[in-house]
């Protein structure tokens, strides 16, 4: 063995005893505990109870309830069109003119006709006249006084024909002026002067323009026959036998618009239930003094589906799911977390309602429910839940809007005296 060899056999019983006792030493050291994180915050709320109306929203589109197409009653050329397209006009007011010379001389010549059946008329008068003193004498015999009595009734009847002739004229002459038979918003000019129209009412009558009445204004919806049913027990309960006597309002909204400012009635339910679709056509009637509401417009309407009933209110974001499960995260007396299920309600504004499973005193965590865990503590601070939305919409007197959906359907075109057409989907108001 050298001596290299040696000093290392010799020195290994020193490192191992030396290691042995550094990790006697290591171990002697107690571990540090741990500390437990502090209860997180969080922000809760107790829930609104408000009295709130349910209310249905359904698409449709405005319709005019008058709508004519103006044709000339007689044939001739245009001289004048006096009317701006797009403009709002008045019933009698002079649309078209016809050259009216044609139809004047005309009447002159039936009125020359009336004088002349007129002096006929007259002579066989006079004649009639004389032959009565002496009939039943020997100056003329019965049938020359009936001759005469005849002259005079062919005389008469030519008389009545000729003026019947000069009236139609006459009449044919007004038609010259082509009048608006409503007011309202006229349309597009179809034919200009100098252009040759076709009157009278045969298919090939020549349209002239269209006009279409704007106050009031009707949005016809057709809603399911549930809820049909629905708003006939509402107005039996308002001691009336039909929707429209109940006078139930009902609130317009145009595209861009968000607060339903539009305020009308139920005036028309149809009288039976479409078979096809299972749904019944309802009609709201709008005022509309501004022509703001223009026929053919897409429109949102709502009404009311229920009577007025108390709702618990929490933020639509404070619930939480699991699955198909809908719950809240509850605060308890002792800052504990409880998990909460619940049965939803209507959605009202940032709102929703909850049917069951809450009451009104309970603390709702509405911000910070990802720290909160069921069964843990947390450190609450209260905040009330903002109200200013809704007393914005109690203003209106819609109470406060939901948006659930309700079947929809395709309308039938109609014609515009009757209903117009619509593309209804319902949905949840208070």
């Amino acid at each position: 063995m050298t001596p290299i060899e040696l000093i290392r056999l010799r020195a290994w019983p020193c490192a191992l005893l030396l290691a042995m006792a550094v990790l006697l030493a290591s171990g002697c050291d107690e571990p540090p505990k741990k500390q437990m994180p502090p209860p997180p915050q969080v922000t809760v709320s107790r829930p609104l109870v408000r009295d709130v109306v349910q209310w249905d929203q359904y698409s449709s589109y405005l319709s005019s309830p008058q709508m004519a197409n103006v044709k000339a009653r007689v044939s001739g050329l245009i001289v004048a069109a006096q009317f701006t397209e797009g403009s709002l006009v008045h019933k009698d007011d002079v649309l078209f003119k016809i050259d009216p010379r044609p139809f004047q001389a005309d009447l002159d010549s039936k009125k020359a006709a009336v004088a002349q059946a007129k002096a006929m008329m007259d002579q066989a008068n006079v004649h009639l006249a004389r032959y009565t003193k002496v009939v039943g004498t020997q100056a003329i015999s019965q049938d020359d006084y009936d001759a005469a009595k005849a002259a005079y009734e062919e005389a008469s009847a030519a008389l009545s024909a000729a003026q019947a002739a000069m009236e139609t004229t006459q009449l044919n002459l007004e038609w010259t002026q082509v009048r608006a038979p409503i007011s309202g918003r006229v349309g597009k000019m179809n034919v200009t002067v100098g252009n040759l129209v076709n009157g009278g009412s045969g298919s090939d009558t020549t349209l002239l323009t269209t006009i279409v009445s704007i106050d009031p204004m009707y949005c016809y919806i057709n809603v399911p026959e549930s809820a049909a049913l629905r708003y006939q027990k509402l107005a039996l309960q308002e001691k009336q036998a039909s929707v429209a006597g109940a006078k139930i309002p009902c609130f317009l909204e145009l595209q861009g618009e968000t607060d339903f400012s539009h305020q009308g009635l139920i005036d028309f339910v149809d009288n039976q239930v479409d078979t096809n679709t299972g749904t019944v056509q309802i009609r709201g009637v709008f005022a509309n003094p501004s022509g703001l509401l223009t026929p053919g417009l897409f429109a949102l309407m709502r009404i009311p589906a229920s009577g007025q009933y108390q709702a618990v209110l929490i933020p639509d974001a404070a619930i939480n799911t699991d699955q198909n499960e809908r719950y809240l995260l509850i605060v308890g007396a002792d800052n504990t977390v409880e998990r909460r299920t619940v049965k939803l309600g209507a959605l009202f504004g940032t709102l929703r309602s909850i049917a069951s499973g809450l009451k009104p005193g309970e603390q709702v965590i509405i911000n910070g429910t990802q720290l909160a865990r069921p069964g843990a503590k947390v450190v609450p601070t209260e905040s009330p839940i903002p109200t200013a939305s809704l007393d914005e919409l109690e203003k209106t007197g819609q109470r406060v809007p939901t948006t659930q959906p309700a079947p929809s359907t395709q309308p039938a075109s109609t014609e515009s005296a009757s209903a117009p057409q619509s593309q209804p989907s319902s949905q949840g108001h208070p």
